[in-house]
């Protein structure tokens, strides 16, 4: 099962989620088939009353034996409905690559 199959999968079961991306974005970082670089937009009720640290944790706690081996960066967006709607549904995109075979002069 593909790493980001696994992460959608734990993340839905546990977050009940309104909505949910898991996007692989590490094509950006090393080379094409990789699965180490993930971004996740989740949208789900269960991080009311939670700050963003709190909300971190936790999703950090349900992919803990991934993160290190195989995903080496994790890019967490987690929303209230509120809050994502008070955003208009629109993520932070992602920065550019400034390590790893992608540097320069690597």
């Amino acid at each position: 099962m593909s790493v980001q199959t696994q992460i959608l999968e734990r993340l839905e079961q546990a977050l009940s989620p309104l909505s949910l991306e898991v996007i692989n974005e590490s094509h950006q970082h090393s080379g094409p088939g990789s699965e180490t670089h993930f971004k996740v937009i989740a949208v789900s009720e269960v991080f009311l009353g939670q700050n963003r640290v709190s909300r971190h944790r936790q999703v950090n706690a349900l992919l803990e034996n991934l993160i290190g081996n195989p995903i080496h960066a994790l890019s967490l967006q987690l929303f209230t409905q509120a809050e994502w709607e008070a955003r208009s549904g629109v993520a932070l995109t992602s920065p550019a690559c400034r390590g790893g075979s992608k540097a320069v002069g690597a």
